[in-house]
């Protein structure tokens, strides 16, 4: 009812063509293009010609549906630009247009960069189709896609120092997976089930997919499915979310993610903790340890510090790394489609996430000896009732996965450390370049795989685990006896490296000594 708006009423401009009024009628839905047509076809002017349209001032008039209509007194005339009829203002303007085109044109190079996209993009496509590439070869793949990626990043303007995945500050979230999951759903043979409650469980045999699997089993099989009515897909699409956000570094990446939680659901069966803790207690070990290292850039806290990152600036230096791991992990659990807790009450909810955010930021190691010292105190007289009690057992428990390679068999180990040292140099390497100060124990300079592990098994890993020992005298056999064997075989290699320096240092004086006789 009533009459209709006056802004979908038609509007009507008048143009000089020769001498003569001529009426444009024109609606507010048409585009620019459609009113240079209506102009073309009221004047003899060629099409495709630019033109321009000018009131009896001479100012210019915007040909578009928002331009002001005259009179049939106050006529509008079209001009050809190619006729010069606006003289100096028409060349000014005319300056001004090729100047910003060409700025935009340096500065985007959209046509350029979108062809160098497009072709490099087509590269690794026809290399995985063509060439039936391997799994390794496949992960190279996507090592370059990533690569793509941060390059396309970088151009954007993205950051120089530590380029993590997430901005916080523009609101951004992880993108949600709304598909269901298609990693293969594999049955695990009872062989690999008894495995995988072990400490011997051989973590390099195992693909991605097949690590989602496993993953996903521990959780139906300690009850936490059950327990927190879990949907099934949705704990897929989180897992899947989770593996997503680790990067592909030498060391922190979704296979230590998954050593760590392995581990983790190994000592909960080696310590019978399901027997002297909640179900919810062992979501939050399981939950905590799948998450502990997301998002991890391959650069320590010292790093972060020193460099002062946008993660050492945002968290004030105080473990940068760690509540970097635990933003991304409940922005992540923060998407409907990965909410592993959506069922839980909201306030059992928030009692989950400060527990988790407290075990992932116990595995911030410059806290070591704060941690183990108040677990020190409280294990003679451990109180499986008191909840600081058993909140101070949880966080050591993490940092025992966090850090139990050496309990694993040394075929199993000794990879690691390779990883290890591979990021530590190439962290050493970039803190050289970039003036900051290097830590010896990170500088192929100066270090060595016995050099490397001896002190750290000695004074970090064996007092733990023998103070965890008091508690469950069970993992004496299972996980301390390895480490004192594994302390034992570097401190042999060491002997080695040792008497082998002192040969070549003997050798190079004799051959000295012999050029001076001479």
């Amino acid at each position: 009812m009533g009459s209709s708006s006056s802004s979908y009423a038609p509007k009507t401009i008048y143009l000089d063509v020769d001498g003569k009024v001529q009426r444009v009628v024109f609606s507010r839905h048409c585009s620019p293009c459609d009113i240079k047509e209506l102009l073309y076809s009221s004047t003899n002017i060629p099409r495709n010609t630019p033109i321009m349209m000018v009131d009896p001032e001479g100012a210019l008039v915007s040909i578009d549906p928002t331009m002001p209509t005259n009179s049939p007194n106050s006529l509008y005339k079209v001009v050809p630009l190619s006729t010069g009829q606006l003289g100096d203002k028409e060349d000014m303007f005319q300056n001004v247009l090729s100047q910003v085109a060409e700025q935009f044109s340096r500065a985007f190079r959209i046509n350029e960069l979108k062809t160098e996209v497009t072709n490099r993009l087509a590269m690794l496509e026809k290399r995985v189709e063509l060439e039936g590439l391997k799994v390794v070869e496949i992960e190279k793949c996507k090592n370059d896609l990533k690569k793509l990626r941060d390059e396309m990043t970088s151009r954007g303007g993205g950051r120089v120092n530590c380029p993590c995945k997430y901005n916080f500050d523009d609101g951004k979230k992880v993108t949600p997976r709304r598909d269901v999951p298609n990693y293969p759903k594999y049955t695990l043979s009872q062989e690999t089930v008894e495995a995988l409650k072990k400490p011997t469980f051989d973590v390099w045999h195992w693909e991605h997919n097949e690590m989602l699997s496993c993953l996903e089993y521990m959780y139906h099989d300690l009850g936490l499915v059950k327990e927190f009515n879990m949907n099934p897909i949705t704990l897929k699409r989180w897992l899947l979310a989770i593996q997503e956000n680790y990067r592909n570094n030498p060391f922190h990446n979704f296979r230590h993610c998954f050593c760590v939680s392995q581990m983790m659901y190994g000592m909960i069966h080696l310590c019978n903790l399901q027997e002297k803790m909640t179900l919810t207690d062992m979501g939050i070990l399981m939950t905590a340890a799948v998450c502990h290292d997301l998002d991890h850039p391959g650069y320590n806290n010292t790093y972060q510090i020193n460099a002062r990152t946008e993660l050492a600036v945002r968290y004030n230096d105080i473990s940068p790394l760690e509540n970097h791991h635990c933003a991304v992990a409940f922005q992540i659990i923060s998407l409907p489609e990965c909410n592993i807790f959506a069922n839980v009450d909201p306030e059992a909810f928030k009692q989950i996430r400060q527990a988790i955010i407290t075990l992932i930021l116990a595995t911030d190691m410059a806290r070591h000896g704060e941690i183990l010292d108040s677990f020190k105190q409280k294990v003679d007289n451990f109180d499986f009732t008191n909840e600081e009690h058993v909140t101070c057992l949880k966080m050591v428990l993490i940092k025992c996965c966090d850090i139990s390679n050496e309990v694993r068999p040394t075929e199993v180990a000794e990879p690691w450390v390779d990883c290890l040292l591979e990021e530590y140099f190439m962290q050493s390497d970039r803190e050289k370049s970039e003036g900051l100060p290097v830590a010896p124990f990170m500088d192929r300079d100066k270090v060595t795989k016995p050099t490397a592990q001896i002190g750290f098994i000695k004074f970090v890993l064996i007092p733990m685990f023998e103070t965890v020992m008091k508690l469950f005298p069970q993992i004496e056999e299972i996980m301390v006896q390895p480490l004192r064997d594994s302390r034992d075989h570097y401190e042999e290699l060491k002997q080695i490296d040792d008497a082998m320096t002192e040969a070549q240092k003997k050798k190079t004086e004799n051959m000295s000594l012999g050029g001076k006789k001479k």
